[in-house]
């Protein structure tokens, strides 16, 4: 495994890291993975994250297991850019599309499906 160069925006940033399960269902997953892909992925959904100030932003999967990893500038506020990201061009739309393979209330935001992950080691 070679790892993952993320990118350098030449000032330091901040990072939140958060969890959430899919439905333990291969076809499911490979679906949930298909929906993601450069071809497939909506570009309303990726142009409102990079709208509310997402710098950088991965998931990784293992099993139903999901990690996402978001960089944002320091000054970002979470809390106020998923309230404003539930606004945007079609993303009630996403996340009615993406529910059919997550663990989740089919109705619920993208930050009421995404628990946060808290840090408890850090090696620098």
């Amino acid at each position: 495994m070679e790892g993952y160069k993320t990118r350098d925006y030449g000032q330091p940033v901040k990072r939140y890291v958060q969890t959430m399960e899919l439905k333990d269902n291969p076809e499911l997953i490979k679906k949930y993975k298909e929906a993601h892909s450069e071809e497939k992925a909506w570009r309303e959904i990726l142009d409102g994250i990079r709208e509310v100030g997402i710098l950088e932003m991965e998931i990784y999967i293992a099993g139903p297991r999901l990690v996402m990893i978001c960089d944002t500038a320091l000054d970002f506020n979470w809390d106020e850019a998923m309230a404003r990201l539930a606004t945007l061009p079609r993303q009630q739309e996403w996340e009615e599309y993406v529910a059919a393979f997550q663990q989740c209330d089919a109705q619920a935001t993208s930050d009421q499906k995404w628990q946060m992950m808290e840090r408890m080691f850090r090696l620098y």
